[in-house]
Order: C-alpha cells, then structure tokens, then sequence
C-alpha cells in the first residue's frame, strides 16, 4: 500500500465536523476509523453518515470528481436496485486539512472481498444491473483518467515489466506467467471500444462492493470514475465470480458488448492479477485476490 502523504487523526475530522457540520446525523462520540485504503480513509461520525478523505495528494482530483458525479451515479445505481455513496456535504480545502473531503452515507454490510467466491453468485445479476446503471451515467466534462479505462496499448509497457518481475521473482509457475501474458496479449490484439467514452467506476472488484447476507447492498469507491473502455469494468466478471455466477453476470450485461469487448475485459483482469501478485505483501486478502482470479483466468 503506498504510504500516505498525510495522518489523519480522530482529533483532525472532528475538527472539520465541528468547524464545517451542522447536522443531526452525526452523534457526538468520538469518530472512528472504519477503512483505510489506497488513496482514502474513511471515518465513521454517525450511525448513517461517514467522512471520506483522501490520504495521499494523488487522490484529491479524484474525490472531487466523484463529488460532482455521485448525485448521477447514486439516482441510476438506486433505479438498478444497488445504493451508493451518496454525497451529503462537499469538503474543501482549509488550514487545517489540504484536500477535498466528503460526508458520504453509510452503507452497513460486508465488504465482498470477505465474502467466499461461491457465495458471491447471489449478487451477480444485481452487480450487472448496478454496472449497467454506471456506464448510462453521462460523465459530463470528467477528464479520462490516466491509468484506468484507456486502451490496452497505453498500458503495455507497464504489464510488459510487470510480467518480467514475475518471472523474475518466480511467484507463481512459469506456466501461469504464460497464461497472464497470452490473456494480455490477446487484449491488445483484439478490436478496441467502438462507441464514445463510457463512465466507468475504473476500480471494480470484491473489495469495493458491500454485501449484506446474498444481498448486494452498495458499490463503493468512486474514486476513480472517469470516462473511458467500459471493458475495464468487466473485468470483474473474473476478479469477483467463479464460473457458474460469471456466465450469470456476463448474460446480465445483454448484448451490450461483443466477444472482442469481453476478450478486453479478460485482459484487464490478467492485468490487475499482475498488479496485484507484485504489491499485496502487505495486504493478505488482496493477494488471495490474486491467486483466486488467477485461478478463474485458467481454461475452464
């Protein structure tokens, strides 16, 4: 996990609550950590409502971006039946914190990434609804992010050095490297996204969805939202399901998409399983991640 470029204390969100918020959603105990991730904390002040913050510099356009584009995306993922981070009050910047913040509600539930693969085909069509419901979201004047939702080609270099590291350090069998780099190669040959740029959540897997039971209850972390490939978000049709609840999310998503799109989405999750297998030492459940989706990418 990066290092955080800021340390965010219980002491530094009550004093934005107290100098910003006015609300009776939020209660008076003390706040609570309740997830640190990548690029966000996030810290529970009431029952209901949470305060999401960025820990790292690189985050801050992106929460503001999913500042503007939460209203839209939370109305489209509600009409699918999945809720959503809605966005309650919109942080700025003060003398105290550098960054934008939010007040987001809370969603209560399970983060799917500790839910069993088997058990997680209950959510499989509600997740194709809820990605259905992103992708018809209009992404405004959202600039394409960088790294996530562009062609393959722009990332080639990357996944090329990548995939040499794993040779290199032999964490897996040289076999399943070949695997990887066939499945990213057959990403780049394939024919590219034919329409206009879609918005995509641009980090979908297990991790960022909360369950509760068989029940999908919200997709969360838009950090990343931005228009671009929607193949980049399938790609959770391997990071998420085994085999029986992928054929039901992939049936979910229609005719939408043709096999050129999904052998994209293929590509992608070789990509993130890369990624993942050389920078989840320090995050047990995220390696798992890795060797599980790695283990789906396999000829059935």
């Amino acid at each position: 996990m990066p290092s955080a470029d800021i340390e965010i204390t219980a002491e530094q969100v009550q004093g934005l609550v107290r100098r910003h918020l006015r609300s009776p959603l939020i209660d008076d105990a003390p706040p609570r950590r309740a997830a640190t991730g990548w690029d966000c904390e996030t810290w529970r002040v009431g029952d209901t409502v949470a305060l999401r913050l960025p820990r790292r510099a690189a985050a801050a356009r992106g929460l503001a971006h999913e500042q503007v584009v939460m209203p839209r995306l939370s109305r489209n993922l509600a009409t699918a039946g999945v809720g959503a981070p809605d966005v309650v009050f919109a942080g700025r910047p003060d003398e105290t914190f550098p960054y934008p913040w939010s007040l987001v509600t809370w969603h209560e539930g399970t983060a799917g990434l500790e839910v069993p693969r088997a058990e997680r085909r209950a959510w499989a069509a509600p997740l194709a609804r809820a990605v259905a419901a992103i992708h018809r979201t209009s992404p405004g004047d959202l600039p394409p992010n960088p790294v996530r939702g562009g062609a393959l080609v722009t990332r080639a270099k990357s996944i090329s050095a990548r995939l040499a590291d794993l040779r290199t350090e032999a964490r897996i069998r040289p076999k399943d490297v070949d695997l990887l780099a066939q499945l990213w190669d057959a990403g780049l040959a394939a024919q590219g996204w034919r329409g206009a740029p879609t918005l995509i959540h641009g980090d979908l897997h297990p991790g960022n969805l909360i369950t509760r039971g068989h029940q999908l209850v919200s997709v969360i972390d838009f950090i990343d939202v931005a228009p671009g490939d929607p193949a980049y978000d399938l790609a959770v049709a391997w990071l998420c399901f085994d085999a029986r609840g992928r054929r039901t999310f992939i049936a979910g998503m229609g005719e939408a998409f043709t096999a050129e799109d999904w052998i994209r989405a293929r590509a992608w999750a070789a990509a993130f399983t890369v990624i993942l297998l050389g920078h989840s030492d320090d995050t047990p459940a995220y390696a798992a991640l890795a060797r599980e989706t790695l283990a789906e990418l396999r000829p059935e």
